[in-house]
């Protein structure tokens, strides 16, 4: 296939005004919102066959349709000012946020889903490459690109991500597609509440100029879609945990052929290495503990680290359900804390794939409200942004989430044939967790990571085995 880099042309920038003046109050940002000032805007977005309007016709309805919804999303039309004492808010001023409309004539929904590794020109499918979120002082928060294909068209959506994470960002996506199919009532309003943990009076000391992004932005990747089904997952799953739990199933089998004696001494045998106590065997790891498991032994294995080096699989994990008291669930902005698991690549590597499940599940369970507090503290002790990036070489970071409701985004001609994420934030082992467009549990997982581990992810048995060949 021939190189579709340089295949988008920018047709046009309008600035996009709210339907109804803001009366929102300025948004303290929050002590989850502060260290995404050195990060890239997040870049999301669907990919459609295309509607039955004229390109024109489109854009025009799209530009109304975000009208109305910056009405329930003032933030978006809003910028960042910066109090004199150094505090970082958020202006819901009704400055606008702009839409762009590209064309891209050259390339099909096939080029953009056909297997393989994502093509280059997806990137261009965004608009405010490389933009750093402290820009947002000077910049709009939102840019929403329309691209038209030679048989679809891609939404693609660039925010400021010191003011969302994922769960705000596809609210305010399901929204737009909400309004854009001809809703008066929107099914779920955002709360702009700041009175929890999270808001502080701790100061972020940023360097003149701003905050960088903390990894290399021209480092040689590959990035690759790996979807799996819900059948594949439930059979992962299924042997994570059966086999997990095998003492238990074993010892009911010595009582019936033995006796209680024997079951005790094999449970305590087993019990110096890979098997848990009879409790926690009980906590159920989830599909996507498994998963996850999976991918970190496939990377490990690839990277080929020595047997002694320490590994650390990062979790973004959502705390709304997690505080006491609760978050509201459509809670506006950053409610996210990074979960890491650590262990040596040898043991990820000699102890089978139930053990770093398990290693997981440990780390996610206690991440509860005092560990999130914990957290809180110690960043107000010594404020930071959050270093993104893989320093060590031996690091992979999960984000974004199966659950987020990506294929719910029907503006009005269908849902997406496809979710796609633009050059933002991507670095050596970051990876995205996406629901796979079958839905009932399928999920797609990008991997971004060095060209030649992903040589070795894909020469990986165990792995591969449970990756859709279709």
């Amino acid at each position: 296939m021939p190189s579709l880099e340089n295949s988008v042309t920018v047709i046009s920038t309008n600035k996009v005004f709210p339907d109804k003046k803001s009366t929102l109050a300025d948004l303290k940002l929050s002590v989850s919102d502060l260290p995404m000032l050195s990060c890239h805007y997040i870049q999301k977005g669907c990919l459609f066959t295309r509607p039955h309007l004229t390109p024109h016709e489109l854009l025009s309805h799209l530009e109304h349709s975000l009208s109305l919804t910056l009405s329930h999303f003032p933030p978006l039309a809003g910028r960042l000012s910066t109090s004199e004492d150094g505090h970082v808010f958020l202006s819901c001023n009704d400055a606008g946020a702009d839409i762009v409309f590209a064309e891209a004539k050259s390339v099909s929904v096939s080029d953009v889903i056909t297997g393989g590794d994502v093509p280059g020109v997806v990137k261009e499918f965004f608009s405010y490459d490389r933009a750093v979120s402290y820009e947002g002082h000077n910049r709009p928060i939102l840019a929403v690109q329309v691209t038209e294909l030679n048989d679809g068209v891609f939404i693609g959506c660039s925010v400021n991500h010191a003011v969302v994470d994922g769960t705000s960002l596809w609210n305010f996506v399901n929204t737009f597609a909400e309004v854009s199919r001809g809703a008066e009532n929107v099914t779920r309003q955002p709360d702009f509440t700041r009175e929890s943990v999270l808001i502080s009076p701790a100061v972020l000391k940023v360097p003149r100029g701003g905050p960088k992004v903390t990894f290399d932005e021209n480092a040689p990747l590959r990035e690759r879609i790996f979807s799996f089904t819900r059948e594949q997952i439930l059979e992962l799953k299924a042997m994570v945990n059966g086999e997990r739990n095998g003492v238990e199933v074993l010892g009911k089998q010595s009582n019936d052929k033995l006796n209680g004696k024997l079951t005790e001494m094999l449970e305590s045998l087993l019990g110096s290495n890979d098997a848990v106590s009879k409790t926690e065997s009980k906590r159920e790891i989830s599909s996507f503990q498994s998963l996850c498991a999976l991918l970190w032994r496939a990377i490990t294995r690839a990277r080929n680290l020595p047997s002694a080096k320490t590994t650390t699989f990062r979790m973004a994990v959502n705390v709304r359900h997690r505080l006491s008291p609760k978050l509201n669930p459509e809670y506006f902005g950053n409610a996210i804390q990074s979960v890491p698991t650590f262990a040596t690549a040898g043991e990820v590597l000699s102890r089978d794939i139930r053990w770093t499940a398990d290693q997981l599940n440990r780390s996610v369970a206690a991440h509860g409200d005092e560990r999130i507090r914990e957290v809180v503290a110690d960043w107000e002790a010594n404020p930071r942004c959050f270093p993104l990036g893989n320093a060590d070489g031996a690091s992979v970071t999960m984000g974004s989430s199966p659950r987020f409701p990506m294929y719910e985004n029907d503006f009005g001609w269908g849902k997406p044939v496809a979710v796609r994420s633009g050059r933002a934030n991507k670095f050596d082992g970051k990876i995205s967790a996406f629901p796979g467009r079958d839905g009932n549990g399928s999920v797609d997982l990008e991997v971004v990571i060095a060209p030649e581990t992903m040589a070795g992810i894909e020469c990986d048995g165990e792995f591969m085995r449970y990756v859709s060949k279709v």
